[in-house]
């Protein structure tokens, strides 16, 4: 493996480190500081700050309250209730065929997030096998609006996968899908690039071009909710804080 001037200047660096959310500053943070590029740390610290600390819900809650839309796809659930955020990398096929999803592995950079389009839930396209290839080629999660299979194992993989629907039957090896191309899901466009983030209560989806700004509201909407979690512990009710309790 050769070693770059950049990893010489960058060795001592700790990706690790964590910053306060009271401290975390996210002035210069764009969606491109989801990745360690060797001369963005105190931005990529900074986001993953945030990041490991938000959920899903509270980035909804920021984003409605600078778009007026929560980014969240109702039907898609998580499948094993594990955390995952990053840029999304696209896929469209249908359930007849999961050699599409073999492909998009293979096309995906390291760090995606693949997000597939079904035409139905008839079949599944992704399980065991695809959840190992993707972990060990880089793949950070696997998010379907169609059906997976082999719960069974996929509960208990150390990778993370949302869906609509399961079954145990799956298609054949056609790959006659498309990759990375805008998917119109319900009426919400996603294309590759755009950010994802999911838990066990679900998912959602910004824009790229509204990544920083919904990054900033959601460190917002972080500081609020902790500091009402502290007016609680002190003695208050939810009713009173939301001034809906007796004056």
């Amino acid at each position: 493996m050769s070693i770059s001037p950049n990893d010489l200047l960058n060795k001592n660096k700790n990706l690790n480190k964590r910053i306060e959310i009271s401290k975390i500053c996210l002035d210069n943070v764009t969606i491109n500081d989801l990745k360690f590029t060797g001369d963005n740390y105190e931005e990529y610290i900074n986001l993953y700050s945030l990041l490991e600390n938000v959920s899903a819900c509270q980035v909804s809650d920021a984003y409605n309250g600078i778009s007026r839309r929560s980014g969240v796809i109702q039907k898609i659930k998580p499948i094993n209730n594990q955390k995952v955020f990053g840029r999304i990398f696209t896929a469209e096929t249908t359930s007849d065929d999961w050699g599409t999803s073999a492909m998009a592995i293979d096309a995906a950079n390291d760090g995606d997030i693949l997000f597939f389009k079904v035409d139905s839930e008839d079949k599944a396209i992704w399980g065991e096998l695809a959840s190992t290839c993707a972990r060990d080629n880089g793949i950070k999660a696997t998010v379907i609006y169609g059906s997976v299979r082999d719960l069974d194992a996929l509960l208990y993989m150390d990778y993370p996968v949302f869906a609509s629907n399961y079954c145990p039957n799956a298609g054949s090896a056609l790959g006659l899908g498309s990759l990375n191309e805008q998917l119109d899901i319900d009426g919400f466009k996603i294309n590759s690039g755009d950010f994802f983030i999911g838990d066990e209560s679900g998912i959602v989806v910004i824009p790229q071009e509204m990544f920083a700004k919904t990054m900033v509201a959601s460190l917002g909407v972080k500081i609020k909710e902790s500091m009402i979690i502290d007016e609680i512990t002190s003695g208050s009710t939810l009713s009173q804080i939301v001034g809906l309790g007796k004056k």
